[in-house]
Parts: C-alpha cells; structure tokens; sequence
C-alpha cells in the first residue's frame, strides 16, 4: 500500500474537520484543490505490457523507485559479503577451502581507516595500497552528499534500508511509531555530532608520519577480517546491544541513525552544502500537513519555504504524498519546476557508480596485499601486533 493510499482517509478527515493529520488539536480546514492543481494519479491501462507497467511505475512513484534502488544495493552488499565470507573461510582454514578473490567492497565498512587514508592522501600526496577502495567509497558518499543532500541514507546505505524496515515493522505491529520529546530529541541528536567530532579530532592531529604508521600497520591490513570476526565469533555484550538497538528502531523511526550514526552526522553537515532542497510553493500549499505527517525525520515541511534541515534525506516521501501539483518539489533556488524522481534517483546511483568506477578503471580499486601474504597473516591474527587499544596500534617491524 501507498503513502497516498495509507493518508487518503487522514487527508479527507482533515477537509471534513480541519484536523491536524500530526496531531489531535483542532486546525482551520485546509483549502481546496483547484481540478487544475490536483496531481494526477498514475493510471496503467488494461494489457499494458508488465516491463511497461514497471517502468511507469519506477518513473512515477518516487518510493517505489527508492524501493529498489535500495533492494538493489542491499543485494550488491550481501553479495560482497557472501564473497568475504569465502575469503576469510579460505584463511582460517589454512588454505584447505577454496580461495575467493577478497571484495574491496568490503572497505565500504571501514569509514574510518577511509578517513585516515584520505587525510594521508591529501596531504602525503599518495593513495595507500591497503584499503584504496576505501577512500573512493568516502569520496562517493561525500559527493553525493554535497549534490544531493543525505540522500546516501536513504537510497543506498544497507544500515538506513535496514533502519527504515524495522520502523516500518513496528507500524504494522503497534499501528505507529514513538516521538522522543523535544526536550531529550535534541540532546540525543548531538550525540551522533561528538563521536564525529571524537573521531575527527583524533585524526586531525594525526601528521604523516603518524597516519603512514597506522595505515602500513598489521592491524590496519588485517580491520576487515577483524570486522567480520568481531561479528561471527560476538561477545554477549555486544550482541545485545545490538538487540537494544534494533528493538529502539521498532518503535522509534530511525533511531541508529538519528542519534548515533556519526557518519550520518558528516553526510548531515555536507548536505547543507548541497543546491537541492525540498521546496513548498506557499501559494499553492492548502495546509494539508500531510508532507510533515509522512516525514521519517520528523521535519516540519509544512511550514518550511526551503528544507535545510541536516536530517532530511531526500527520501521523497513528503513529494510523493504532496496532493498539490508542483507544490512541493526538490530543486534549486534557482530552478523554476522540481527534479523528477527518476533523475534524481539517477543522479545519486550515478554519482557514486561513477566515482567507484573510477577508481576500478585506475587501478585504486584492489589493494596490493597478496595471496601470499593473507595466508601468512591469517595464521598470526592473534599475535599482540594484531591487536589495537582506541586507536593505537602496537609497535611493529619492517617483517610484521
């Protein structure tokens, strides 16, 4: 079912009664629609071909097209990890599995050996041949970021997908989800701002020769097999926090990602720089409220000119459900008519394909570690040089 289909009796109770769709005060009853202002709904003939049906709905309803794109990426992860699976099951088994080529996607999961590796790159002036996919990842992300707002999270990123079902879940279970007051919402929200602002001061003061040390380090080469071993051998602790968090997310909407997650907090920041906004046409809005109703983020779209909110992630979901055509819409300051949510859905799968590929095309894609060397570090995982205490790693030799 649709977010139109889902707010259509909210929306007729607020004309009838000029209720609040977000809350229970009484409000003065939205306008009308002028017949020319109503958005059309989209309507397949009888016998239209099922490949055309499809591609009219892609084009037409901007969350089916979100939909998926992510179901697309969630699969391109699973599939990165099926292979790192075979990987690491080739290494521990001391070479008595099959070998699996390593997947660089894997370094998508490693934000801030990508950070380091950035930081190093700019300022060293060469791109470390341990985790380079890495960086191009990060570079991806930001630059769909700086052109189109949050929207990694909320049509790429596998951990928004994940996030944005488990709301959902609890929708359907307990018929809404749960606001947190503002009193403790803005309180909570900065939380995900100091562990980037923890993370980013730690490398700040980090020289060349001190991110060099940390990247050619053993722990360094070995952070993604650590990472899956972290999470294929958890400890309880762990694996309850886990469970808390995925429990908050059931009842609270994206909760992960909206207090703690500090890589939506750098994606946040960068957005701000983006020339995409949602955008409400205040001479045709008729005060719906539907378009703050739907909000994910719990923005106040209907009373915005222009959303600049650092938790808005383009998701599209206040357009999709906007009953005025053309009145809220995602441009430019300077557009006259809004982005389709097509091109727009484009415009960041593009982007991102495009900076990853070229760092395939380049060569920046695999690391320079070989076979040889995996097989050999496989069997040292456990030696002191292989360990880490916040973020120092142990002193190692030109052999380690």
């Amino acid at each position: 079912m649709s977010d139109q289909e889902t707010l259509a009796p909210v929306f007729a109770r607020c004309i009838s009664t000029g209720a609040d769709p977000g809350s229970r005060e009484s409000r003065p009853a939205p306008k009308k629609i002028a017949p020319e202002l109503r958005k059309p709904r989209l309507s397949v003939p009888n016998g239209t071909p099922l490949f055309k049906r499809a591609w009219l709905r892609l084009k037409n309803d901007s969350q089916v097209l979100r939909s998926t794109v992510q179901f697309a990426f969630v699969l391109l992860c699973v599939w990165i990890g099926i292979e790192f699976h075979l990987f690491v099951k080739w290494g521990t088994s001391g070479g008595a599995s099959s070998f699996v080529e390593r997947p660089p996607g894997v370094e998508g999961f490693l934000p801030i050996s990508a950070l380091m590796s950035l930081k190093h790159w700019v300022e060293g002036g060469v791109l470390n041949e341990i985790h380079p996919a890495s960086v191009f990842i990060l570079l991806g992300i930001l630059a769909v970021s700086i052109i189109v707002k949050k929207a990694f999270c909320s049509w790429l990123c596998p951990i928004g997908t994940l996030s944005e079902s488990l709301w959902m879940l609890g929708q359907k279970l307990f018929g809404r989800t749960f606001n947190v007051p503002r009193w403790l919402d803005y309180p909570l929200r900065s939380l995900k701002y100091l562990l980037l602002l923890f993370f980013a001061a730690s490398i700040w003061q980090m020289d060349v020769p001190a991110l060099e040390y940390f990247i050619n380090s053993p722990y360094n080469k070995v952070a993604d097999i650590k990472m899956y071993l972290f999470f294929a051998q958890i400890s309880s602790f762990a694996l309850w926090t886990i469970i808390i968090l995925a429990l908050l997310s059931v009842v609270i909407k994206n909760f992960w990602c909206r207090y703690l997650c500090p890589y939506g907090a750098l994606l946040g920041i960068a957005g701000w720089l983006s020339p995409f906004k949602i955008t409400r046409s205040k001479a045709t809005c008729i005060d719906c409220n539907l378009c703050t109703k739907v909000c994910p983020a719990n923005i106040k779209v209907h009373t915005a000119g222009r959303v600049w909110s650092d938790e808005c992630m383009s998701c599209f979901k206040c357009v999709e459900v906007c009953p005025v055509k053309d009145t809220l819409v995602m441009k430019t300051k300077s557009m006259k008519t809004g982005v389709p949510s097509w091109v727009f859905g484009v415009l960041i799968t593009g982007v991102f394909v495009a900076i990853t590929g070229l760092a395939m095309i380049t060569g920046n894609w695999q690391n320079r570690i070989s076979q040889e060397e995996y097989s050999r570090r496989f069997k040292e995982l456990h030696a002191p040089v292989y360990q880490h205490f916040q973020g120092e790693v142990p002193a190692y030799g030109p052999h380690d």
